[in-house]
C-alpha cells in the first residue's frame, strides 16, 4: 500500500512509524506549516507538496491518511471521492454530525473506503473481550463503564484552537475519551439514552469541557457511566469496567487487568499488569494497535469490504459525544438514534 499524509503533527509520526513496520510506503505529505511538513518528509523519506489537493490526486497514493484537526475532514474526502482514492481520518471523524453524515454518504456514493482511526479496538485486551462477551462468558451484561481521568498541561492547551468548539469540537470527551466511547459501543452495543454534567474550563483556559460525567442506558438495558477529564493531576490510567451476571472484566490502559468470572472456560484471559497509557503523555501509546488497524484498512481496500472501524462507526461514536454535550447544555436527558 502507498499512503499520502495530510497533516504532519505529533500523531502523524506514530502513523509513519507504523507504516514502516508493516511495509506500507509513505510516498507524499503536506502540512499548512511548510517547515514542519518538510522536516517530516525528510525524516520519513517521502516528498513534500504544498497542498492537500496534490496529495489526494497523487498517482502513487492508494489511500490518504488525514491527521489534521477534526474541522478539516470533508475537504480532502471530497477530492478523494473525485479521484477514487480511499481515505482514513484521525478520530474524531468530524466536529459535528452533519459533516460526519456527509462524509459517510459521499464516500459511499463514490465507492471509496472510509475509515476512522480508533486503534484501541485492535488491542489484545479489547479483541479478547469482544469475543468473550459475544460467547456469553460474562453472562448478561449489566453495567459497562469507562473512566478517563487524565491530565494535560497548560502548555498542551496553549494554542487557542486547542479545546475550541470550532476546530476541535470540544474538550476531554471528543478528543481523549472518544476512544473509550467507540470501544464501549463496539463491545456492548448502541446507547439509547444518556444524561450529562460538565465543567467548562475547570482547570484550563479553554472554552470547552475539561471535566464531564455521563450516565447512559444501552439498547440492551445495561447501564453505564463515562467520566472524562484532562484536569486531574498527575493523570491516571484509563479503564473500562464490564460487569455481567457471570463476572467482571477490567481493561486498564491497553491491557486486561481483571478477569473474575465464575466457572469460566475457554481461551485463557490475557491478564497482565504491564499497561501503556496516555494519561499524562499523549504519545505514551503502543504502535502495535495502529499497525493492526492499518493492515485491516489495507485489506479492506483490497477486498472491497468495510474496515473494522468504518465511517459509520466513527459517526456513532461522534453521535454519543454530541448527545452528551447536548444534554450538558440543556440539562435534559437525550435519546440517541444510533
Amino acid at each position: 500500500m502507498q499512503v499520502g499524509m495530510i497533516g504532519t503533527g505529533a500523531i502523524s509520526h506514530k502513523h509513519a512509524q507504523a507504516y514502516k513496520n508493516i511495509g506500507y510506503q509513505l510516498t507524499v505529505c503536506t502540512d499548512v506549516n511548510e517547515a514542519a511538513g518538510r522536516r517530516f518528509a525528510e525524516q520519513h523519506g517521502c516528498r513534500f507538496v504544498s497542498t492537500y489537493e496534490e496529495v489526494c490526486r497523487a498517482a502513487d497514493v492508494d489511500y490518504v491518511d488525514v491527521c489534521t484537526f477534526p474541522d478539516f475532514r470533508l475537504q480532502p474526502l471530497e477530492i478523494c471521492a473525485d479521484t477514487k482514492k480511499h481515505i482514513q481520518v484521525q478520530k474524531p471523524m468530524a466536529t459535528n454530525l452533519e459533516t460526519a453524515r456527509k462524509m459517510v454518504d459521499t464516500a459511499s456514493r463514490a465507492g471509496i473506503v472510509l475509515g476512522v482511526v480508533s486503534q484501541h479496538r485492535f488491542d489484545d485486551s479489547t479483541q479478547f473481550l469482544k469475543k468473550a462477551i459475544d460467547d456469553g462468558r460474562l453472562g448478561k451484561i449489566l453495567q459497562a463503564d469507562a473512566y478517563v481521568k487524565w491530565h494535560r498541561t497548560a502548555e498542551y492547551y496553549s494554542r487557542p484552537i486547542k479545546g475550541s468548539w470550532a476546530v476541535e469540537g470540544g474538550g476531554a470527551m471528543i478528543n481523549q475519551a472518544i476512544h473509550q466511547v467507540d470501544v464501549l459501543l463496539w463491545l456492548i452495543g448502541p446507547v439509547r439514552e444518556l444524561f450529562g454534567y460538565w465543567q467548562l474550563g475547570a482547570m484550563h483556559q479553554i472554552e470547552s469541557e475539561d471535566v464531564i460525567c455521563t450516565v447512559m442506558r444501552y439498547g440492551s438495558g445495561a447501564t453505564g457511566v463515562l467520566q472524562a477529564t484532562t484536569a486531574f493531576w498527575p493523570g491516571y490510567t484509563e479503564r473500562m469496567e464490564i460487569h455481567g451476571t457471570k463476572g467482571t472484566a477490567v481493561i486498564s490502559g491497553d491491557k486486561l487487568t481483571t478477569w473474575d468470572v465464575q466457572d469460566d472456560s475457554g481461551e485463557p484471559a490475557p491478564v497482565t499488569r504491564d499497561v501503556m497509557s496516555g494519561a499524562s503523555d499523549p504519545m505514551a501509546i503502543s504502535l502495535e494497535p495502529f499497525e493492526r488497524q492499518f493492515r485491516d484498512f489495507g485489506e479492506a481496500i483490497r477486498a472491497g469490504r468495510k474496515p473494522l472501524v468504518s465511517g459509520e462507526d466513527g459517526y456513532r461514536a461522534l453521535e454519543f459525544v454530541v448527545s452528551a454535550y447536548d444534554s450538558c447544555r440543556s440539562g435534559q436527558k437525550v435519546r440517541l438514534n444510533g
